[in-house]
């Protein structure tokens, strides 16, 4: 009979580890899964660069995307829609935000390349969705991108044939301190 409670104790023991660490990798899934996304450009994840290699011969396009997620009360767009660059070229745009409510209100960025496979090769130098942003009542600001196409897009077989890469952004909204004054 001791036995029988024993097992039936080491059993729940095991049953209760397990559920722990089921919800231990639930919760780290979303930050690891970006960890990963941001180290290889998988799903279209631009990576981190410090300087670009410079130009080289050749042009690609880039295209500018805006979005604002429900419960943001924000105006968000690319100052300029597209632009053509060299691969490895510096390149500096810039989207404006403007707050459309009478109180600040915080929000960050998520971002996505597309097509996917090009992700690996759009490189941010600088980016506004690396950190929240808090805007004031009213307030319209210009956010800076610096990023480059890495060269190796045209030596790659599966991106050589790309003319056009499109950059994507979504605000989401964020309650700080700053934000529910």
């Amino acid at each position: 009979m001791n036995l029988a409670i024993d097992r039936n104790r080491r059993t729940a023991l095991m049953l209760a580890l397990l559920v722990a660490g089921m919800v231990a990798l639930a919760f780290a899934s979303v930050p690891l899964y970006r960890l990963f996304c941001q180290v290889t450009g998988f799903g279209g994840t631009p990576l981190r660069a410090q300087e670009a290699p410079g130009a080289v011969a050749g042009v690609v396009g880039v295209r500018f995307d805006a979005n604002v997620s429900g419960g943001l009360p924000w105006r968000f767009e690319p100052v300029q829609r597209t632009i053509r660059i060299a691969p490895g070229e510096r390149t500096q745009i810039a989207y404006r935000a403007t707050n459309l409510v009478a109180r600040p209100t915080a929000g960050t960025a998520t971002f996505n390349v597309s097509p996917a496979i090009a992700g690996k090769y759009f490189n941010k130098i600088e980016c506004f969705c690396f950190s929240e942003q808090t805007l004031k009542g009213g307030e319209t600001v210009d956010m800076p991108v610096v990023f480059f196409v890495d060269p190796k897009l045209r030596e790659d077989p599966d991106t050589s044939h790309i003319d056009e890469i499109t950059l994507s952004y979504t605000f989401y909204p964020v309650e700080t301190r700053t934000a529910a004054r």
